[in-house]
């Protein structure tokens, strides 16, 4: 596994690469607050591809938006396409996780002729709005963001135990899981460390696309797609949202299995081996 750095159109992106360099390629988005070590225990079962898992920006090595920008959901698609164009890929195969997942959903849409197969693991598009909801929306995101604008104090964190405690309270998931993670993502200060992702992933959005504009993102999608989802379903992705998001596509299938959220970590072996099936 190598690391490697990517000097793209939006900035600096850092990922871990690994496999035949000769393979077909697989482009690897992780989740939300997560970074590219969450496809670490994945990676070395699809050694018979090149497969490359990013640090989107804002997380792990990878640069952060300049100051005054946010994280507009529309702009990961450039990311990614920007990363295709830094790596010389005219097409890849497309695997995300979560927030990487709903990503990888909209790149497929609006890029088809950039993406041979499409992997989502807990994902099919972005988590919907409310529209009765979207003035509060709005409202709470503008205040959070001002306020965050104002407050310049580093939170040290004094050792890495305490890091993966502070992020299994936030996550369901194994403590080897979140160490991976962590680990990634976290900068040596003095007195101890400080997060290397950006703030600003923590401020809400100002705006969710409504259910409908979501469907038919998913209708535009050309891409074999292939959905691995985990029971107990998330809140946010309920086995009904996600069957009905499945049959907006043309060529979809969904397997599930039992686990928790982070199932390409903690059940790698079994996610692999459906990855293989549906990509031979």
């Amino acid at each position: 596994m190598q690391e490697i750095s990517l000097n793209t159109a939006r900035g600096l992106v850092t990922a871990l690469q690994s496999g035949n360099p000769d393979g077909e390629k697989i482009l690897c988005l992780h989740g939300w607050l997560d970074n590219a070590a969450s496809f670490i225990p994945l990676m070395p079962l699809l050694d018979k591809y090149h497969v490359v898992a990013l640090d989107m920006p804002g997380h792990g090595g990878s640069q952060h938006r300049m100051a005054g920008y946010d994280y507009v959901f529309v702009d990961w698609i450039h990311d990614v396409l920007d990363v295709l164009d830094a790596l010389g890929w005219q097409q890849a195969h497309l695997l995300g996780h979560s927030m990487g997942g709903a990503i990888a959903t909209i790149v497929a849409a609006s890029a088809p002729e950039r993406i041979n197969k499409l992997l989502l693991i807990e994902a099919l598009g972005p988590i919907a709005g409310i529209a009765e909801e979207a003035g509060q929306r709005l409202r709470q995101a503008v205040s959070a963001r001002r306020y965050l604008a104002n407050d310049k104090a580093a939170r040290i964190i004094p050792d890495l135990e305490t890091a993966v405690k502070a992020r299994l309270a936030a996550s369901n998931m194994s403590p080897d899981a979140a160490r991976l993670i962590v680990q990634r993502n976290l900068q040596a200060v003095s007195g101890g460390y400080v997060w290397r992702s950006d703030p600003r992933m923590m401020l809400p959005t100002h705006v969710r696309a409504d259910e409908s504009f979501i469907r038919s993102w998913i209708r535009a999608i050309e891409a074999h797609t292939l959905v691995i989802a985990a029971d107990p379903a998330p809140i946010y992705f309920t086995p009904e949202q996600r069957d009905a998001r499945l049959a907006e596509l043309k060529n979809g299938q969904l397997a599930v299995l039992a686990g928790g959220h982070h199932l390409h970590m903690e059940k790698a072996d079994e996610v692999a081996k459906i990855i293989l099936e549906f990509l031979s």
